[in-house]
């Protein structure tokens, strides 16, 4: 089942339930899948998909972030929302995972002590496998732990 379909279904479990929070979240996502669908003109990959909603969760982050105090109303919603939709998130990479792969891109480049000049290498080969599974911050975070002074 599409990720589109599944959202769609999970909405009208929602308004069945009288659950206008939920609703409203699944609503806003599944207007985004929509138009990210109708842009492509076609129907979305997976990896598509997914990309869609961490851009979301993305955004609420961020609305969050910049939220003026006082408006507690909006980060409570901002919360409510992510957790809605993380649950079509693929589970993420925790620190131990991301060094495991960090490692093995070292050494199937033949790496030892890499330098902050072997950063654009290892990137380039290391993002293709954390793509979508982990943060891009936390993985540059954790590779910059590896390099020699």
């Amino acid at each position: 089942m599409a990720l589109i379909d599944q959202v769609r279904s999970e909405m009208m479990a929602a308004l069945k339930e009288r659950n206008t929070e939920k609703k409203e979240a699944l609503s806003a996502l599944l207007s985004a899948l929509k138009a990210k669908a109708i842009d492509k003109r076609s129907d979305l990959t997976e990896e598509e998909e997914i990309a869609v909603v961490q851009r979301e969760v993305k955004q609420l982050k961020e609305t969050m972030d910049t939220a003026p105090a006082g408006y507690e109303e909006v980060v409570e919603s901002c919360k409510h929302k992510i957790e809605y939709y993380s649950v079509y998130l693929p589970k993420q990479m925790d620190e131990a995972e991301i060094k495991a792969v960090i490692k093995s891109v070292l050494e199937s480049l033949s790496l030892q002590t890499p330098t902050a000049k072997d950063k654009g290498i290892i990137m380039k080969n290391l993002m293709p496998l954390t793509k979508g599974k982990a943060d891009g911050k936390l993985v540059n975070e954790i590779l910059s732990g590896f390099f020699a002074e």
